[in-house]
């Protein structure tokens, strides 16, 4: 169980990683051109950074608390604010259509609950 929850974790730190990294660094008007970037039409360049910084200590809070052994209980509680970070991508993307984008955001969902239900259950 542990190793699943480490491969979990870090696939989801990964997919973290890459978002934070993209909404924070590249322009607004790049992002918005690209499939499923419609969204960032229709807010500010501030909260797209936001939320790249967001998913970037997202990224962080999945794997150096357990790494490092200082507050593991932040894994759960990183993977409880990336399920409510799902929940409005999977809302946003609904609105516009988007459900593939829906569905690959539910499988992220369904990742991180299984992050924090295996870390509380330890």
């Amino acid at each position: 169980m542990d190793l699943a929850l480490w491969i979990a974790a870090g696939l989801l730190a990964a997919v973290a990683l890459v978002g934070g990294i993209t909404k924070t660094f590249i322009p607004k008007e790049r992002l918005a051109a690209q499939h499923g970037g419609e969204w960032i039409q229709n807010v500010s360049v501030g909260f797209v950074k936001t939320l790249g910084i967001l998913e970037f200590l997202a990224a962080v809070g999945l794997i150096l608390p357990a790494a490092l052994d200082i507050a593991p209980v932040m894994v759960p509680v990183t993977a409880f604010c990336w399920i409510l970070l799902m929940v409005g991508a999977m809302v946003t993307h609904g609105r516009l259509g988007q459900f593939k984008l829906v569905m690959v955001n539910s499988v992220y969902l369904l990742l991180a609950a299984f992050i924090a239900g295996g870390h509380l259950a330890t």
